[in-house]
């Protein structure tokens, strides 16, 4: 059998136009494939990225909230009551929203600010310059230091900006696990500052924080959420539903779905017509091969290890080249999103085994109908 996948691989490799073009067709829809994918997964973190760097175990919020940005005021007594909860071990108000900061060139710039709670500051980021204590400064904010700290004039500590006409004062740089999805700097201060400083309805708490005695507790909190008519969801149902908001109720994840089919469906066919072109062209060995006493069985071996052996080589290819433009694209653009995951490349895998399997069976329907007299007589 090792006689044999050698003359296949030799067959393969020796017809270097025909080679090369498989090659190419493969790395090609792999690439665009795990690209595609590898960017909508970026998108979805960076989507959840409030709710990964906050940390919270239990989100309390409007029924009606589809996603972190967008979030509906509660009225203060949502929060007195989850307190009452039995298995509530604390709960605490934050704020989230939208505002146009003027910096001291005369240029505005907006932001997203996280008012955190006055006496727990629950879901603070990692300050990596100043002190935590700072904020509770006279017009003190956090700065978020990641791919939009530049848009703010990479402010440092002791940078003045306006803010609804009011002072504000850089008293710390912080860092986060993840950026943010729509371009915009990220503010951090009290709960109490950020109510004072940016105009709002009647209600001011955009979410209640929740942190349950127990994992056994978290049903009973969501029940008793539900009776006062809003929801309550764990950190990871949180995710959950803002990737699903943005998958089906946004025109993102159609259209990038729609481009890994194409991938697909370019890879498919660009391999399956050269894979059977090739076949056809080496029709007369395979004759021979049968002429001489190899089975069928043997020669859909020889077809199996071919499109295998190419279409491996084109995952790696085509994986590999991804992998390096989307390095050196965050090297030179921070805000790029795209992040490979295990679950793009074994989508891709599974496609690319699909790729092999319709081009092998194409050709092995070829091979199998040879017969070791035509081909000879001819």
């Amino acid at each position: 059998m090792n006689g044999i996948l050698r003359i296949a691989y030799k067959l393969l490799v020796n017809d270097r136009p025909k080679f090369s073009a498989l090659l190419v067709g493969i790395t090609f829809a792999v690439f665009l494939m795990v690209q595609m994918t590898s960017l909508f997964s970026g998108i979805l973190a960076r989507a959840s990225a409030t709710v990964v760097n906050v940390g919270a175990r239990v989100w309390v919020m409007d029924p009606a909230v589809q996603t972190v940005a967008n979030s509906i005021p509660l009225p203060d007594y949502v929060l007195d009551a989850v307190r009452s909860v039995d298995g509530v071990r604390y709960a605490v108000p934050m704020y989230s929203g939208g505002a146009l900061v003027r910096l001291d060139d005369g240029t505005y710039q907006a932001v997203t600010v996280i008012g955190l709670d006055d006496t727990t500051l629950f879901g603070r980021p990692e300050v990596t310059r100043g002190s935590i204590e700072d904020i509770y400064a006279e017009h003190g904010f956090l700065v978020v230091d990641d791919a939009e700290y530049h848009k703010l004039g990479n402010p440092d500590i002791g940078a003045e900006f306006e803010l609804n006409d009011n002072r504000g004062v850089i008293v710390g740089v912080a860092h986060v696990a993840s950026s943010g999805l729509f371009g915009v700097p990220t503010l951090y201060t009290t709960f109490t500052r950020a109510i004072q400083y940016i105009p709002s309805m009647r209600y001011t708490i955009s979410y209640v924080l929740v942190e349950p005695k127990s994992a056994d507790a978290i049903p009973r909190i969501k029940q008793a959420v539900s009776r006062l008519g809003y929801v309550a969801l764990t950190n990871d149902e949180f995710v959950a539903q803002i990737s699903a908001f943005y998958k089906f109720q946004t025109g993102l994840g159609v259209n990038l779905f729609l481009m890994t089919v194409m991938s697909f469906v370019v890879g498919l066919s660009i391999s399956g017509q050269t894979f059977y072109s090739f076949v056809l062209e080496n029709l007369e060995k395979f004759g021979a091969l049968k002429a001489i006493g190899a089975k069928g069985a043997v020669l859909v071996r020889m077809i199996l290890f071919q499109a295998g052996f190419t279409a491996l080589t084109g995952y790696g290819l085509g994986v590999g080249i991804c992998t390096l433009m989307i390095a050196a694209a965050r090297l030179r653009l921070p805000d790029y999103a795209a992040t490979i995951t295990w679950g793009n490349l074994l989508l891709a895998f599974c496609m690319v085994l699909v790729i092999a399997g319709i081009s092998s069976y194409i050709a092995v329907r070829k091979v199998l109908r040879i017969e070791p007299f035509d081909i000879f007589r001819g």
